[in-house]
């Protein structure tokens, strides 16, 4: 058997382009663009990256993208105080603030600072309990881009057995309920899970997000399975993800490569958030699916 390769660099450019349409009925219904604000604290050069690619997908979606950079010793008050103007801000649709932050200020209380309607990384407690209750909400990006590629490979997965390895608020958890929300009938193993690659092995649907490099092996995959690998890794040999993939090849159905798989999903998706915000807080009904 070999694996169809899951191209979400291509997905996510679909989605980008569908996005750009209709930011461009957005701005001629309601007369601005979409805005997202994203706050960089200190000079983490992985967090600039990110947030300079970020900046450039905000601008070619057609978007109003802010961008607010702190130094590293900011008090926390004073970031606090910036989210307060912003939530105010009735330009403003989206507000990312870069994670990691310094050791000195709270998370919790910088991300549960942030408008629930206008927190696009979806990460507020609110949003968080909107998805374990089926209401409309902000779903982080990540694990919302996961279940697109998935539905786009499987379409329909009412009782499909699904693994989730790692069980992170931003991605574990939230991918997790999502994978209910389509009746599969859920697992989320952990560090602490007991013989794991025999709950791997009944898998139909396995999400790796758990950091550890080529940790899901092969033999662990039932064969056909669909494989969405999260990990993002550094190694000698250049960056790989959570699942062997070249094993993976061998027995799966479908895969996600790294890099090319899960990671262009990201920004995709906060874009698609920030313009369902934006039509939302302006009462425009967007047209075409995302």
């Amino acid at each position: 058997m070999t694996a169809a390769l899951i191209d979400g660099k291509a997905f996510a450019a679909g989605l980008r382009e569908r996005v750009a349409q209709r930011v461009a009925r957005f701005v001629e219904q309601a007369g601005r663009a979409p805005g997202l604000a994203v706050v960089l604290v200190g000079d983490d050069p992985a967090s600039a990256v990110y947030v300079r690619s970020k900046g450039k997908a905000t601008k070619a979606a057609g978007m109003a993208g802010i961008e607010h950079r702190l130094p590293a010793d900011v008090p926390q008050q004073a970031l606090l105080d910036l989210v307060d103007a912003l939530n105010a801000d009735r330009a403003i649709d989206g507000i990312l603030v870069q994670l990691p932050l310094p050791s000195h200020i709270d998370e919790q209380a910088v991300t549960t600072r942030i408008d629930p309607d206008k927190d696009v990384d979806g990460f507020h407690p609110v949003n968080a309990g909107r998805l374990a209750v089926g209401l409309p909400g902000f779903v982080p990006c990540t694990p919302l881009g996961c279940l697109m590629l998935l539905k786009d490979q499987l379409g329909d997965m009412s009782g499909l057995d699904a693994v989730v390895i790692g069980r992170s608020n931003i991605v574990g958890k939230p991918m997790a309920q999502l994978l209910i929300a389509e009746s599969c009938t859920v697992t989320v193993a952990h560090s602490r899970t007991r013989d794991l690659p025999s709950v791997v092995k009944r898998a139909d649907i396995v999400v790796a997000a758990v950091g550890r490099p080529q940790m899901v092996k092969a033999e662990w995959l039932k064969p056909g399975a669909t494989v969405i690998d999260v990990g993002i890794n550094r190694t000698p040999e250049g960056l790989v993800g959570d699942v062997d993939f070249a094993g993976a090849l061998d027995v799966a159905g479908a895969v996600t490569p790294v890099p090319g798989g899960v990671g262009p999903m990201t920004i995709a998706v906060l874009l698609r958030n920030t313009l369902i915000s934006a039509e939302r807080r302006e009462n425009v009904v967007g047209e075409g699916a995302l």
